[in-house]
């Protein structure tokens, strides 16, 4: 995940609350006001290389045109890299859930979790 300052580590606190443990495959890259982008770029590209073992990267990031999804957007550039904008805790929960499918699917997987557990909450389903 590519998020605005403590907000990534936020979701895994809450991953590990549902889940009993964060998976080994869940990284944060925090973006902190007055960070060097283009160093948080190297960083980024250093934890693709570590996570990546040949099935490629999902990248999660929280608001679309903001630092973080534009180093996201950078980021997966990179073969086999793809991204999501608009991270929230279901589209998480079913990707890190989801371990076992390919790149392309687990990105749809994250973006219809994260549709489909915004609901009105006042209103009939």
């Amino acid at each position: 995940m590519v998020t605005h300052n403590g907000l990534g580590d936020s979701f895994v606190d809450c991953v590990r609350h549902v889940l009993g443990e964060v998976p080994h495959n869940l990284k944060i890259l925090s973006v902190l006001d007055g960070d060097d982008p283009k160093m948080k770029l190297v960083e980024g590209q250093a934890l693709i290389k570590q996570l990546d073992t040949g099935g490629g990267v999902l990248i999660l990031a929280d608001i679309f045109g903001a630092t973080p999804s534009n180093i996201a957007r950078q980021l997966c550039l990179a073969e086999r890299v793809m991204g999501v904008a608009g991270v929230n805790l279901p589209m998480l929960l079913r990707a890190v859930c989801s371990p076992n499918k390919t790149l392309p699917e687990l990105a749809k997987i994250a973006v219809e979790g994260g549709r489909e557990c915004i609901i009105h909450i006042n209103q009939d389903h």
